[in-house]
């Protein structure tokens, strides 16, 4: 996998070329706002969990049938969505989305979007694809800046959402 030039050039828009990320596996995740392509991701992770749905029921027995209960569904939950080890341009639409998430606290209005998360081969092709709904970032940790690169290093981010679908 190519890696990024010193001056940190990134494809239109202001997001990073999926094969420019340093991500060194054979697979990793582009993750963008609905609005974006994800042949240009705004952030790339090299591990991605809580995409699964879980849907609870009540037990309720009835009166005088003692050979069987009934289940009723309850609604469904998700987890949180945990992005571990990734790279976003300072500049992404990603990075300014989540710091004014988690920065502006509960003084600004909370912008829910839709995300898709992707998982791309090493030559960028979409092995798989997630649409979660509503989601927005609810704890950030940042690993060490690095004045040498253009780009801020995304330790471990968690986002819930309201609905996932996978689409591939």
């Amino acid at each position: 996998m190519a890696r990024p030039s010193p001056s940190g050039s990134k494809a239109s828009g202001g997001a990073a070329d999926p094969r420019q990320l340093p991500l060194s596996s054979a697979f990793h995740f582009a993750v963008t706002l609905n609005t974006m392509q994800v042949t240009h991701p705004e952030a790339a992770f090299m591990e991605a969990s809580g995409m699964a749905a879980d849907m609870e029921t009540e037990t309720v027995m009835e009166g005088g049938r003692n050979d069987f209960v009934h289940f009723l569904p309850k609604p469904v939950k998700h987890p949180r969505l945990v992005l571990k080890r990734g790279l976003a341009p300072l500049s992404s639409h990603w990075v300014r989305w989540c710091k004014r998430t988690l920065e502006g606290g509960l003084s600004r209005r909370l912008t829910p979007a839709d995300l898709r998360v992707a998982l791309l081969s090493a030559d960028g092709t979409i092995m798989r694809q997630w649409l979660l709904t509503r989601a927005y970032p609810v704890k950030w940790d940042v690993d060490a800046f690095n004045s040498q690169r253009n780009e801020m290093a995304i330790e471990r981010i968690e986002l819930v959402y309201a609905r996932s679908e996978r689409s591939i």
